[in-house]
């Protein structure tokens, strides 16, 4: 059980700063930040995470079955991520490539605390045997100073796969294509560096501020960090509602306003992207439909271009009503890892993938999120994201584009650097 209080907050901005400052004595931590971004589905501005009073950590084998019993004893807040490397535990398929970040494969933790933040309301809720310490705990955030980024970090940024290298293996994928052995895949690249020590806040900060998208997640697992300025929503339950908002398709922002909007409008109407986006469209629709009322499943957005301060996306929203048969968990498993992040058909594009990559995906195009103490839940795509190893020193992100039977490869590696342009500006 948990102990509610109501504050009233003059500044939110400045509060979300101060939280995301006074969480860094926590081993455990979750920072969620909506940005304000006008959005359909919202449940708060932000909301703050710390101190696991339980967890829940494995590696694949049983990972969503685990996480069934874990969400249906705790019934209580639980935050943690899903890593790419749970399809294994879904479908019959594996990864042979090295991974470098060490990650498990899933975690999730209830905590002690958590404040949800929205407009210029401040909820707490604390477990019960330590809500003597709101108050104290409240007050101390009030009065913690929002950091100044004094701190000139060098970090040396170098690239799995070279220029040349990524062309090579895009005509793979088309070859692939070509036979018919799939209709799409995204292929990812991954950037990194090694022996490097960074303040992980600072550079969520400045991600986080330089994008300002409606999914970022500061995370933390004691060595373990996710700096995400995700765009993309994976999948939400509200009640017997499941929403999935898939992305495929991106184009560059302008200053002038008129470049633009012509690129706006370029994104929209190029067949390449459209068609891209229409393919993953279908694949989402049926995964939703395992676990959807019959006839639920909907399209209500179909390529619809959103702007975020980096770059134009083209995104579709399916919805479904959720069959009271089936579990909240059974939602997630039946239909990761999400389309966006692998291509169609699932399996054929997920063995032929990690053939031509060179690192294990791990969290990255994996989701980040949290389930609320009724069974509803939100998850992001792990995309646009810096993960990070404070024990090895080890600083990745990776970033990719959808491959079909249009893509020209240099163009494809052009929207990978495109993708990577707000990663690269935080840490170089």
């Amino acid at each position: 059980m948990r102990t509610s209080i109501i504050k009233n907050v003059e500044n939110p901005l400045q509060i979300k700063q101060q939280l995301a400052t006074w969480a860094q004595q926590f081993r455990e931590i979750i920072f969620l930040d909506s940005n304000s971004y006008p959005q359909e589905y919202s449940s708060f501005d932000c909301v703050l995470a710390v101190d696991a009073f339980t967890s829940l950590k494995t590696d694949y084998y049983n990972a969503f079955d685990d996480l069934k019993q874990y969400q249906e004893s705790t019934k209580d807040w639980l935050f943690g991520y899903l890593s790419y490397d749970l399809k294994n535990d879904v479908e019959k398929v594996s990864s042979k490539n090295n991974d470098f970040l060490d990650f498990p494969d899933l975690f999730f933790f209830q905590p002690k605390k958590v404040f949800i933040l929205k407009g210029n309301t401040l909820e707490i809720q604390y477990l019960n045997f330590c809500d003597d310490e709101i108050d104290y705990d409240y007050a101390t955030i009030l009065s913690t100073e929002c950091p100044i980024n004094t701190i000139v970090e060098t970090v040396h940024v170098k690239q799995r796969i070279s220029r040349e290298n990524y062309l090579k293996k895009v005509i793979k994928v088309k070859d692939h294509i070509h036979r018919g052995d799939i209709y799409e895949a995204n292929f990812c690249m991954e950037f990194f560096s090694e022996n490097t020590a960074i303040d992980p806040l600072q550079k969520f900060l400045k991600l986080n501020s330089i994008s300002k998208p409606p999914f970022a997640v500061y995370f933390k697992n004691h060595q373990h960090y996710i700096l995400s300025a995700s765009p993309e929503r994976y999948l939400r339950k509200e009640g017997e509602l499941i929403v999935s908002q898939p992305i495929k398709g991106t184009s560059k922002r302008f200053l002038d306003t008129t470049e633009d909007e012509e690129s706006k409008n370029k994104l929209a109407s190029d067949p390449k992207e459209r068609a891209e986006n229409i393919m993953i469209t279908d694949l989402v629709r049926n995964d939703l439909a395992r676990t959807a009322h019959k006839g639920s499943v909907q399209v209500t957005e179909l390529c619809k271009i959103y702007s975020f301060l980096q770059v134009h996306q083209m995104i579709t929203t399916i919805t479904s009503k959720l069959d009271s048969q089936y579990a909240v968990i059974d939602v997630l498993k039946s239909t990761f890892p999400m389309g966006s992040m692998t291509g169609a058909p699932k399996i054929s594009v997920m063995n032929i993938i990690d053939e031509l990559e060179e690192t294990k995906r791990g969290v990255y195009s994996g989701a980040v999120g949290y389930f609320t103490p009724n069974g509803d839940f939100d998850f992001n795509v792990v995309i646009r994201s810096i993960l990070y190893n404070s024990a090895s020193k080890y600083v990745s992100f990776s970033v990719g584009s959808a491959i079909t039977s249009l893509s020209v490869p240099e163009k494809e590696y052009e929207e990978c650097l495109l993708k990577a342009h707000a990663m690269l500006e935080v840490l170089s």
